[in-house]
């Protein structure tokens, strides 16, 4: 070339890039060589005879750079359409459109996108081509366009490859959208969120949960409930209680936002009934739903459907919440002999049950029969098996001591203390005695001073108090049980007689004192024992 030997110089290049096709440096001298001499067509053929090659990118774009400089834009376009058939990437479909939008049209640069979404296909899609799009037509002020390309993206990009474009679409809505558009943006946002979580487990009905509160949120009828029926087909894989307890309240929450929120009565009752249809009652079965059943058909005014599902549940699947709520709802509508009728199935179901003795008892008083009351009272503590006695046997010495049958309360307490010595009913049996009010006292009005306690009732509740450390000592308790509860209720006894103490409560506390330094000389004794055989035994060894 500097001695003008161009020919020579074109045969040197020609075999150069056939014997090495695939050196680009001696591509780039050969098209820079014609380019300077003005041999533009031969530049071209050049070109051509490159691309048959399918080089990278950078030769691609050196062609279409050619034919810019010389205003050749239908060629430009030619190129752009093969380039991107070798290199479909979508870096490249973005560049063509850029060409598009400098020297072509807003069709055209539809058009380039278009065929980029087609060709790539859902495989292949990236987030930078549909951001260049949309801000494209935002650019355009064509909003709606731009917010259609964001959601189609949204819709079919999974999480881990759609961040950037999330960060676009809110950024847009927050420019160009109302506030409808931002929410819209959060809930598509977490909408995608929860698809990926569900597909990774489907049986975390957490997640479930929280799917369907953002649906009821966006008020779309239509997706609350293919939410809903797509949460309710997981069903546990075994039958388990424990599996089925958070799968239960995915129909509880579907029934109730039906009733509620879309106002579907008849769907509603379905779901009801296909939940109860589900969950295996031979195995086992879940209150709450019957319950939610009868409580849903008492909103509707449904009394006879409320009491035939309650009832329907007991004689399957017996449970004491069942009976519990049945009682409860008859209460609320004061059927009082249908709750006395449920009450006797109840403890003739379950006898040891001393709530429903207490709560059946408390509905006879409540009504006025303290003879029913008592009889039934009666009944319950000469069961031979109950799961808390002293509830029981607390609530009729209550019951007793308010309607002011102390003789029966006394009686109470010595049978009581036939079937347990434990101190604490000692010490409530003292306190019952010593607080008992005399048969002269009357009525006194509540700002009057409480009366001195007397000498009777002192009596009556010593008298308890050295029945019940007897009792101990004959049972070989310890004797620290016996000086710290017994004594120590003893003398709180004693200090009520004066304000100054008499002279049987330094007693009580001498004796309190004697027993516990007793205690304590012979656990020291035993302790001393112990170390001394101990010696002797190593000193053998």
């Amino acid at each position: 070339m500097k001695t003008r030997n161009i020919n020579h110089a074109r045969n040197l290049l020609d075999r150069a890039v056939t014997i090495l096709p695939r050196v680009d440096k001696l591509w780039y001298k050969y098209v820079y060589m014609e380019e300077t001499l003005g041999n533009i067509p031969g530049t071209r053929q050049v070109f051509e005879r490159w691309m048959s090659w399918e080089p990278d990118e950078a030769a691609w774009s050196a062609y279409i750079k050619l034919e810019k400089r010389y205003q050749e834009f239908g060629r430009a376009r030619a190129i752009f359409g093969r380039f991107t058939v070798v290199h479909p990437e979508s870096r490249n479909w973005i560049k063509w459109a850029r060409f598009e939008e400098e020297n072509g049209t807003s069709d055209l640069v539809r058009e380039v996108f278009g065929m980029a979404i087609e060709t790539l296909g859902d495989n292949f899609m990236d987030e930078r081509l549909f951001i260049a799009y949309a801000r494209f037509e935002a650019k355009f002020k064509e909003y709606e366009r731009a917010r259609a390309i964001y959601k189609y993206a949204l819709d079919r990009l999974p999480r881990s490859k759609s961040i950037i474009l999330h960060k676009a679409y809110t950024t847009f809505e927050k420019q160009f959208g109302d506030r409808e558009g931002v929410e819209d943006v959060i809930l598509s946002k977490r909408r995608v969120q929860y698809e990926e979580q569900v597909k990774e487990n489907s049986k975390n009905y957490d997640v479930w949960f929280d799917y369907a509160r953002l649906e009821e949120t966006s008020g779309d009828v239509d997706r609350v409930r293919d939410v809903y029926e797509r949460a309710i087909a997981q069903i546990p894989p075994t039958q388990e209680k424990r599996h089925w307890r958070r799968y239960i309240y995915l129909w509880i929450f579907y029934a109730l936002w039906e009733e509620m929120d879309n106002k579907d009565i008849e769907r509603a009752r379905q779901i009801y009934q296909e939940c109860l249809k589900l969950v295996p009652h031979k195995k086992f079965t879940f209150a709450k739903i019957w319950i939610a059943k009868a409580q849903f058909e008492v909103r509707q005014m449904q009394l006879q459907a409320a009491r035939k599902t309650m009832g329907q549940a007991i004689g399957m699947c017996p449970k004491d919440k069942l009976f519990k709520g049945y009682i409860e709802f008859e209460k609320q509508l004061f059927e009082f002999v249908r709750c006395r009728t449920l009450y006797e199935k109840h403890i003739e179901w379950n006898p040891a049950n001393c709530q429903a003795w207490i709560k059946f008892a408390e509905l006879e008083r409540g009504l006025d029969d303290l003879e029913r009351t008592r009889a039934i009272f009666e009944l319950a503590v000469r069961q031979p098996t109950l799961d808390m006695p002293e509830l029981l046997w607390k609530a009729y010495i209550d019951f007793e001591e308010e309607e002011g049958e102390y003789d029966r309360t006394r009686d109470l307490y010595e049978r009581l203390l036939e079937k347990t010595g434990h101190v604490k009913v000692w010490i409530s049996y003292a306190h019952f005695e010593i607080n008992l009010p005399e048969a002269d006292e009357g009525e006194e009005d509540e700002e009057a001073q409480e009366k001195p306690v007397s000498e009777d009732a002192k009596r009556r509740a010593r008298n308890v108090f050295e029945r019940a450390y007897k009792s101990m000592k004959e049972k070989e308790l310890k004797e620290e049980v016996r000086s710290s509860l017994i004594f120590a209720s003893l003398a709180q006894i004693a200090n009520k007689e004066s304000e100054s103490r008499s002279t049987q409560c330094l007693e009580v506390f001498r004796i309190h004192a004697w027993l516990a330094r007793r205690y304590r000389e012979s656990r020291e004794a035993d302790a001393g024992e112990s170390q001394e055989m101990e010696k002797t035994r190593r000193l053998q060894l």
